[in-house]
């Protein structure tokens, strides 16, 4: 009973709002006639003093408060009649909900369910941002949770590591420089090409190549060999939601997908870690070089970004509010800005944000300085 009271929310606040002022008004009208009886006039002020005592105490706080302590008890407890309620109101509850629409619909005021109402997250998300704001939520925590929420929203594209930055093996190489390669990386997975680094025909684990030296003898190992350890390459579109991707990995227990995009391309690789760092953060080891990935801060309000670094990475980091619609790195935003590979030296303003081109490639930007000027909020914070 329970249960189904939850799921028709809309109907069973209306039918308690409806018998909590029902009740209140009825109490109170009575009171004051009762006081009225007894002592005149001045019996209202009596009336008014007592119930409001008695309503804030015995009707709302004291009932509220016992059932925040002990809400599945009292909510068992209370389900029949309120179910009861539920269903006589029923009549009143939607008759008011009609006439609300019609008096909002006068001033062209839209108050559907659909288009008002806010989501689950949307409301979690603010209660997330009112606590932090409040002092009482470390930023850490409250990027987790937002990580956590936006899980849905973030495409695979956004976050992945794109082609031009995979490490992979070529096949066709001797076994020798291979093997070197494979040990010598800081990745235990490596995706294995043919022909071109966009034919991926499977990925090597490192553990895997080192099992079948110890078995085989580095010396003995052939092509073949090394083909035969190769797993079948797990390819994804680059539409796929973080969220879908995770359950993908923990189903097929996997952590390395290849992305591709609409017309089979090769985009580049996302692995587990890849969407656990959008929850947690950066998670660096011993073989990660880069410090947050590209991002120097030259002095108070300017910092110098290498192209590659990801726009909701810098936002993250700097609680920044940077544009991440329609690119996904700073060297895509200033390409978005200037409809152009720009030159070196050239700026774009970006509300409170200069980019300035650092260095580029004749095909790409590569490093952009970012100066940030002071807002109003920032001097009050100051």
């Amino acid at each position: 009973m329970v249960n189904k009271l939850r799921k028709e929310k809309e109907s069973l606040i209306g039918a308690i709002l409806l018998g909590n002022n029902l009740v209140n008004i009825l109490a109170s009208a009575l009171a004051t006639s009762l006081a009225i009886s007894l002592w005149g006039d001045v019996g209202v002020v009596y009336a008014t003093a007592a119930m409001t005592a008695l309503v804030l105490v015995f009707a709302e706080v004291l009932p509220k408060s016992y059932a925040i302590k002990r809400s599945e008890n009292v909510s068992l407890t209370v389900a029949p009649i309120i179910s009861l309620c539920v269903t006589l109101f029923a009549p009143i509850t939607q008759a008011v909900k009609w006439f609300i629409t019609r008096i909002f619909a006068l001033f062209g005021v839209d108050v559907s369910d659909e288009n008002n109402l806010f989501s689950a997250s949307e409301m979690i998300r603010g209660t997330i941002e009112m606590h932090h704001k409040e002092g009482k939520m470390e930023k850490h925590d409250r990027d987790m949770l937002d990580g956590i929420l936006e899980l849905e929203e973030i495409e695979v594209e956004e976050v992945m590591v794109h082609r031009k930055q995979v490490e992979g093996l070529n096949v066709d190489e001797e076994i020798a420089t291979l093997i070197d390669s494979a040990i010598n990386s800081p990745h235990s997975r490596l995706p294995v090409w043919e022909g071109e680094y966009t034919n991926i025909i499977g990925i090597l684990h490192l553990k895997t190549l080192l099992q079948l030296i110890h078995k085989k003898g580095r010396r003995n190992l052939t092509r073949q060999h090394i083909r035969s350890i190769l797993i079948k390459p797990w390819f994804i579109p680059s539409t796929t939601s973080l969220k879908d991707q995770l359950y993908a990995f923990r189903q097929k227990r996997q952590h390395f997908a290849l992305v591709v995009d609409e017309y089979g391309d090769l985009q580049g690789i996302v692995t587990l870690e890849d969407v656990i760092e959008e929850i947690v953060g950066e998670i660096d080891d011993e073989y990660d070089t880069i410090d947050l990935n590209g991002i120097v801060e030259l002095s108070d309000n300017s910092w110098m970004v290498e192209g590659n670094v990801g726009i909701r990475d810098l936002n993250r980091h700097l609680e920044w509010q940077l544009p991440d619609e329609e690119a996904n790195t700073i060297a895509g935003l200033v390409l978005q800005e200037a409809r152009d590979i720009p030159k070196k030296g050239e700026s774009f303003a970006l509300e409170e944000f200069t980019l300035i081109v650092e260095s580029r490639t004749p095909t790409q930007v590569t490093r952009v300085r970012i100066e940030k000027q002071e807002s109003a909020e920032d001097e009050e914070m100051e």
